[in-house]
């Protein structure tokens, strides 16, 4: 049983590690991304607006 348990928690952890590192490279990517620049400057400068 011992075996077993600790079969587990290794794959879950290793299995938990490559997922929050898959998730982070897609928000990186995302972030970086080319077409997405002129939405991010767009809301970059909200807090500068005067309002009306």
């Amino acid at each position: 049983m011992d075996e077993t348990y600790a079969f587990l928690a290794n794959f879950a952890q290793t299995g938990g590690l490559i997922y929050f590192m898959a998730i982070f490279a897609g928000v990186v990517i995302y972030a970086l991304w080319p077409g997405n620049k002129d939405s991010f400057e767009e809301a970059a400068h909200i807090p500068l607006r005067e309002d009306d």
